[in-house]
């Protein structure tokens, strides 16, 4: 059921059993899925076998939720899976600033994915590219002849393109046939299509089809999220003129991250923090977001930031992300995965497009926690101070000794590196 309010006040005060049941409370999530997230209904080892190769085990990561999030008007608790602290509440941060003005606004293309056949060994390729335009038709035809939910519900090749390619080996012909997934990613049909269709290609251009695969630039496949903020919304307690500085200094980093690639790849990761860890929370293949969105950073040349940044004529901060997402709500993990079905069933998304907005969206507002953050105070002090509880289990602090131990470092006033909490947990130790 849709959640009628993303904001959970307190719930990182919360003990983990107490926010797991207000989250629950607030999506009326299905026992099955509260059972998912304690563990009791997770990934068992007869699911865990039949997924992979060779399995020997599992490995668990933390899932969060990340609140105050309104998509579309929709209120949104986003799970996020992932290892690294400060993310989940850096974007439920960016989110819960983006209220004032109705939150993200998305607007994301149909599920459209490209399979790839590469033909060699063909003698006149002029007469090759003219059969494949002249034969497309009959090529759709082919790709849609088999047994297929998929196809029932609307889905299926819509068209083919081709096209010559000049490489170090000589000229080849690359076609594309442009498949509609509806709600699934898609890989499987569309590989499945390209192996039924390569023959009759490889008939019409007197070549020999080689690879036959999808491919995970899905261009046709692009999500774009949107949002604004007010200089009030930015500043630390609706200091106007502070958030007018900050505001200043997100365009010249945002202007840093389009002229240079080295920034670029971080604040792209940072981007991707995000997206992948929607991403894998959802059972979706988060390497082909990872390969995609990068793909999609460089298509001008240059790579460059996946968000743009900009001032409206209010001074109001205007920022949108747009890239390939090729996600889907059924089939792989996202319906094996107990985990992965009860981190949907919390999103209650309807189409794979829906998915994919929320992706974008997630994305947009970590790009923007991450430059606010480098345009304040600094990245490490919010990071440290999330990643301290991590530092202090690490320096081997048990129960209670924990937020002892949390205590000390922080009444220091010293900065945060693992040997400053080391020596805080002998002196406690000593103290003792």
């Amino acid at each position: 059921m849709a959640v009628e309010d993303s904001r959970i006040s307190g719930l990182y005060r919360l003990e983990m059993g107490q926010r797991t049941a207000a989250v629950a409370a607030a999506a009326k999530l299905s026992q099955e899925a509260i059972d998912a997230w304690k563990g009791v209904a997770g990934l068992d080892d007869h699911t865990a076998n039949s997924m992979i190769e060779n399995v020997v085990g599992t490995m668990a990561l933390p899932v969060g939720i990340a609140t105050n999030f309104i998509i579309d008007g929709k209120p949104k608790l986003i799970p996020f899976c992932v290892e690294e602290s400060s993310i989940v509440a850096a974007a439920s941060n960016i989110a819960k600033r983006a209220l004032t003005n109705g939150g993200f606004t998305t607007n994301v293309d149909p599920p459209l994915m490209i399979g790839q056949i590469q033909v060699v060994e063909i003698d006149d390729i002029e007469m090759a590219l003219d059969n494949i335009h002249k034969s497309a038709d009959e090529l759709i035809a082919i790709c849609n002849d088999r047994d297929s939910t998929m196809i029932r519900l609307g889905g299926g090749c819509k068209r083919i393109e081709a096209r010559r390619l000049e490489t170090a080996s000589g000229e080849m012909v690359i076609v594309h046939i442009i498949v509609d997934t509806r709600d699934a990613m898609g890989a499987n049909a569309v590989n499945s299509m390209a192996e039924q269709v390569a023959p009759r290609i490889a008939e019409l251009t007197g070549g020999r089809a080689l690879l036959r695969i999808l491919s995970n630039l899905a261009n046709h496949r692009l999500a774009r999220s949107s949002v604004r903020l007010s200089p009030a919304d930015l500043s630390s307690a609706g200091d106007v003129e502070e958030g007018k500085q900050i505001i200043s200094d997100i365009i010249l980093a945002n202007d840093f991250a389009q002229s240079d690639p080295w920034r670029a790849a971080t604040q792209n990761k940072g981007i991707m923090n995000a997206i992948s860890a929607v991403g894998l929370a959802c059972g979706q293949d988060w390497r082909a977001l990872e390969a995609g969105a990068h793909a999609w950073a460089s298509m001008s040349g240059h790579y460059r930031s996946l968000t743009e940044w900009n001032i409206d004529g209010n001074g109001c901060l205007c920022g949108s992300i747009e890239l390939p997402l090729a996600v889907g709500i059924v089939g792989g993990a996202s319906t094996v995965h107990p985990v992965a079905r009860a981190n949907l069933e919390l999103l209650d998304v309807n189409s794979s497009q829906e998915l994919a907005g929320i992706l974008a969206s997630a994305g947009l507002a970590q790009n923007l926690a991450a430059m606010r953050a480098l345009c304040t105070a600094g990245i490490q002090r919010g990071h440290m101070n999330l990643h301290l509880r991590n530092m202090v289990i690490a320096a081997g602090a048990v129960g209670s000794e924990v937020e002892a131990l949390i205590t000390r470092v922080r009444d220091s006033g010293l900065n945060i590196t693992q040997t400053v909490v080391d020596n805080a947990f002998r002196a406690l130790n000593e103290a003792d």
